[in-house]
């Protein structure tokens, strides 16, 4: 007992593409590859991953901005019922 054996993971592939559905589960691999391949193209020439970096080197600062950006925008365009 307690490990899973091909059934089991039949079931649980079966569950997921129900829920989400075959183009999600694509995507989601697609993605899953890509972040794979640019974290490894990263660790073999940490020089070429840093020079890719904006002059201020810090990008949480303009995703925070933005994300405040489109949050106040879309509290301004909402009329309460």
């Amino acid at each position: 007992m307690g490990r899973i054996g091909p059934t089991e993971i039949l079931i649980i592939v079966a569950i997921a593409l129900l829920l989400f559905g075959g183009r999600r589960i694509a995507d989601i691999g697609k993605g899953l590859g890509e972040g794979i391949k640019n974290f490894k193209k990263g660790i073999s020439d940490p020089e070429k991953g840093a020079s890719e970096l904006p002059p201020g080197g810090d990008e949480t600062k303009t995703s925070s901005t933005s994300t405040a950006n489109t949050t106040n925008e879309s509290a301004t365009t909402s009329k309460p019922s």
